[in-house]
């Protein structure tokens, strides 16, 4: 079954990045955005759900930059900057709910989605500094 790598890969302007970092940064995107809103969705449920609003705001604000994030990155554009302002949005959302997330030690799902803001971050950074 073909993925977004192979899409990418017979793309007519694929030389405009890495292949196999966008390809990540698409992929940790996609899970990003399903992570948040699932530890949003599990922090609506926890009892001090009102301690809990910060990150359910955080959560549901990287999700959605993430999703936008992942379609802009399957579309390159070769002559066009939007894209990297929006990767370096969507780094600074992620490590803004990593933050938050972390503070909630008690909660396993925040720690989970912690960790996957993390690598979201983190491959936002290594497309930006491919693409340099």
């Amino acid at each position: 079954m073909p993925n977004a790598a192979d899409l990418l890969t017979d793309h007519p302007d694929k030389s405009t990045f890495d292949l196999h970092e966008l390809s990540r940064a698409i992929q940790a995107c996609l899970d990003c955005a399903a992570a948040c809103s699932t530890c949003a969705d599990a922090c609506i449920s926890e009892e001090g759900v009102a301690d809990m609003r910060t990150c359910i705001r955080l959560d549901l604000d990287c999700a959605d930059i993430c999703v936008a994030t992942a379609k802009i990155l399957a579309r390159p554009s070769p002559g066009s900057d939007t894209w990297r302002k929006l990767v370096e949005t969507c780094a600074r959302a992620c490590r803004e709910c990593a933050e938050e997330c972390e503070r909630h030690v008690a909660h396993k799902h925040c720690q989970q989605c912690a960790q996957i803001c993390r690598e979201c971050e983190a491959a936002c950074q290594q497309l930006l500094t491919a693409a340099a």
